[in-house]
C-alpha cells in the first residue's frame, strides 16, 4: 500500500502531538508515585473512561472482531459481549469501593483487606505474576495483530519479515519513550486522542467499505452466500440446532451465565481489576470513578463494535477466500480482512487516518500496560519490600525503569508467541484466570474470605487449567463437554471454587482488628458483614446493595438493546429496530435515575 505526502503529513502529526503530551507532563510525572501511576487522583471521569476503552481498542480488537465474524457470523462476539453484566457489576458496586480504598494497584488492596505473611507473599506473587507474565502476554498478543495489520498493508507478502519487526520494535520504543516520560497523566490525555482518531477512521471506512460493496442490501446478500444458512451470519444469537450450529447450547450458557464473573480477564475482570482499577483510583472521588466506569462499558460495547463489525462483513463480501480458507484450515485466521479492506479502498487521506487508527490503537493500549506493569513492580514489589523508605524522585526513576523491563518482556512474549492467533492466546488468558474471578468479587463482601482464599484460588486455577487445558488426554473421553474451550472454562471454574472454598473453611480467618479496619476504610454493605459490623456499631454504611445490582441489570439491559439496535438500522431491519429502541428508552431512563440517586449517595 503506497502512502502519500498526506498520509505522510497526517502520520507525523499524530507522532508530533504524541511526542508533545509526553514531554509536557514528564515534569509532572516524577513529582511521586501517585502522580505516575494514578495523575495525582485528579483525573475528571470523561478522561478516565475514555482512556480505560481507549486501553481496550488495541491493534488486535479489529482484527479479532473480523476474525469472528468470518467464522461464525455475528453472533460469534458474545465470546466479549457476555462481560457486559460483570462490566455494569463494576460500575453500580465496585467503582466505589475500588476508589474509597485509595489504592495504587489492585494488587495493594491484599494487605488492606488481609494481614500477616500470607497477604505479603500473596501481594509479591501476584504482582510479578501479573506485571511480567499476563502483562508480557497482553503485549505480544497485541504487537502479533499489529504484525499481521504491517504484513497485510505496507508490506507486500513476499517482504522481509525482518522489516516489519524493525518497524514493530521502533514503534515500541516510542511507546515506551512517551509513556515513561508523562505517566499516567500523559497516557490518558494520549488515550483520548487516540480514540477519537481511531473511531472517526473506523467509521469513515465502514461507511465506505458499505459504499463500495453496493450499500447494506447488497453485503446481508454476499455474506449469506458464504453461510449454510444465509440468516446465520446475520443473527444476534447464535443458532443451536441442526447443521447450521457452530455453538452448542451448553457452551453459549456457559458464556453467558458463567464467564462474566468466573474469569478474570484484563479489562473485563470480575470486581474490577488491573487498569480499570488504576484508572476508578485516579478519578477525582467517588462520583467520578462511578462514571467514568459508566462511559467506559458504554463505549466498549454500544459505540465501537459495529464499524469493525460493518467492515468484517464488508471484507467478507470482498474476499470470500477468507472464509472458505478458515473452512479448509480451521487454523487460518481470516481477521486480516480488515486491513485488506484498508489497503483497497482507502483513498489518500484516510490512509493515512487509518495508519494512524492503528498506530493510535496499538499505542493506547501498550502505553498502558506500561504503565500498569511497572506499577506493580514498583508500589507492590520495590517499595513494599525493597525501599520502602525511598524518596519520590528515586521511585520516579525507578518506575521508569520498570516500565523499560515490562516492554522488554513484552518484546520476548512476541517473539515466543508469533505463531499463536488471536483466538488461541483469547482462549488461554480466559482459561487460565477461570475459578479466580469468583474470590475476588466476594473479598469485598465476605469477611471469612482470607488470604489463603486467593492463594489457593491462583493455584487451583493454574493447575486445573494445566490439566484440563493443555494435557486433556488425561481426562476420560466420556466427559463430552470437554472439547470446547467454554466446557474448560465452567470446569477449571467449578474445581477452582471448590477448592478455594475447602481452603478457607481450612484455615483460620483474619484477625478480627484487620478485618475491623478494612470494615471502617472500606464500609462495604450487606450481610457478610454482619459480624464485623456489630463490632463497629459507629461505622455508617452509604451503599445500597440492592440498588446497585438493580441498577446493573438494567444497565446491561440497556447495552443488550442498544448493541442490535444499531445493526438493526444499518442492515434495514426497522420493526426489530423500534422494539429495541423501546427497550432502550425505557432501560436508558431507568439507568440515568438510578446514577444520579446513587451518585447523591457517595462520600
Amino acid at each position: 500500500m503506497m502512502l502519500s505526502t498526506l498520509d505522510w503529513v497526517i502520520i507525523l502529526g499524530y507522532v508530533v502531538v504524541t511526542m508533545g503530551v509526553g514531554i509536557a507532563f514528564s515534569r509532572r510525572a516524577g513529582k511521586s508515585l501517585e502522580e505516575f501511576f494514578v495523575s495525582g487522583r485528579s483525573l475528571p471521569w470523561w478522561i478516565a473512561g475514555t482512556s480505560m476503552v481507549a486501553t481496550t481498542f488495541a491493534a488486535d480488537t479489529p482484527l479479532a472482531v473480523t476474525g469472528i465474524v468470518i467464522k461464525q457470523g455475528l453472533a460469534g462476539n458474545w465470546i466479549w459481549w457476555a462481560f457486559a453484566l460483570g462490566g455494569m457489576i463494576t460500575v453500580f458496586v465496585y467503582s466505589r469501593l475500588w476508589r474509597r480504598s485509595g489504592v495504587v494497584t489492585d494488587v495493594e488492596l491484599v494487605e488492606l483487606r488481609y494481614g500477616g505473611r500470607p497477604a505479603a507473599a500473596l501481594r509479591a506473587i501476584r504482582a510479578v505474576y501479573v506485571a511480567l507474565l499476563v502483562n508480557a502476554i497482553i503485549i505480544g498478543w497485541v504487537c502479533g495483530a499489529m504484525l499481521t495489520f504491517f504484513d497485510a498493508t505496507l508490506f507486500e507478502s513476499n517482504s522481509s519479515e525482518s522489516r516489519q519487526w524493525w518497524l514493530l520494535l521502533g514503534f515500541l520504543a516510542f511507546v515506551g519513550l512517551y509513556s515513561t516520560l508523562s505517566g499516567l497523566w500523559g497516557v490518558a490525555i494520549t488515550d483520548a486522542i487516540q480514540f477519537v482518531l481511531a473511531m472517526t477512521g473506523c467509521i469513515l471506512l465502514a461507511v465506505l467499505a458499505i459504499d463500495h460493496v453496493g450499500g447494506a442490501a447488497a453485503i446481508q446478500q454476499r455474506v449469506s452466500e458464504q453461510f449454510e444458512d444465509g440468516e446465520q451470519a446475520l443473527q444476534f444469537l447464535p443458532s443451536f440446532a441442526g447443521d447450521n450450529a457452530w455453538m452448542p447450547l451448553h457452551a453459549f450458557l456457559i458464556i453467558a451465565l458463567v464467564q462474566w464473573w468466573a474469569t478474570w480477564y484484563p479489562g473485563a475482570e470480575p470486581g474490577g481489576g488491573g487498569f480499570v482499577v488504576q484508572r476508578m483510583a485516579s478519578c477525582k472521588d467517588e462520583r467520578h470513578s462511578l462514571l467514568a466506569t459508566l462511559w467506559f462499558q458504554l463505549a466498549h460495547y454500544c459505540l465501537r463494535p459495529w464499524p469493525w463489525i460493518i467492515v468484517a462483513f464488508a471484507a467478507l463480501a470482498m474476499y470470500p477466500q477468507l472464509r472458505q480458507n478458515y473452512l479448509a484450515d480451521s487454523q487460518f485466521d481470516p481477521g486480516r480482512g480488515f486491513p485488506m479492506v484498508i489497503r483497497d479502498l482507502a483513498p489518500s487521506g484516510l490512509r493515512g487516518l487509518m495508519m494512524v487508527t492503528f498506530f493510535a490503537a496499538f499505542m493506547s493500549t501498550i502505553s498502558t500496560q506500561l504503565n500498569w506493569g511497572a506499577s506493580y513492580l514498583v508500589k507492590d514489589v520495590y517499595q513494599r519490600f525493597v525501599r520502602p523508605d525511598a524518596s519520590d524522585r528515586h521511585y520516579g526513576r525507578v518506575s521508569r525503569v520498570a516500565s523499560v523491563l515490562v516492554l522488554l518482556c513484552g518484546a520476548a512474549a512476541t517473539w515466543l508467541m508469533k505463531d499463536y492467533s488471536i483466538d488461541r492466546i483469547w482462549n488461554i488468558l480466559l482459561a487460565l484466570g477461570a475459578g479466580t474471578g469468583s474470590v475476588l468479587m466476594l473479598r469485598w463482601f465476605w469477611w471469612r474470605i482470607n488470604a489463603w482464599s486467593e492463594i489457593v484460588a491462583m493455584l487451583a486455577s493454574l493447575v486445573f487449567f494445566l490439566l484440563i487445558g493443555v494435557e486433556q488426554k488425561n481426562l476420560p473421553t466420556e466427559v463430552w463437554i470437554v472439547e470446547t474451550p467454554q466446557a474448560k472454562i465452567l470446569i477449571v471454574a467449578v474445581l477452582s471454587i471448590v477448592t478455594w472454598m475447602l481452603g478457607t473453611f481450612l484455615t483460620c480467618a483474619e484477625s478480627p482488628e484487620k478485618l475491623a479496619s478494612f470494615y471502617r476504610k472500606i464500609r462495604p454493605a450487606g450481610p457478610g458483614w454482619k459480624p464485623i459490623a456489630e463490632r463497629c456499631p459507629d461505622v455508617q454504611v452509604t451503599q445500597d446493595l440492592g440498588t446497585s445490582v438493580l441498577a446493573a441489570m438494567v444497565g446491561s439491559l440497556l447495552i443488550y438493546s442498544v448493541l442490535p439496535l444499531t445493526g438493526f438500522l444499518v442492515f434495514g431491519h426497522y420493526h426489530a429496530a423500534a422494539w429495541c429502541a423501546l427497550v432502550a428508552t425505557i432501560s436508558g431512563l431507568i439507568t440515568v435515575a438510578m446514577v444520579r440517586r446513587l451518585a447523591n449517595r457517595v462520600d
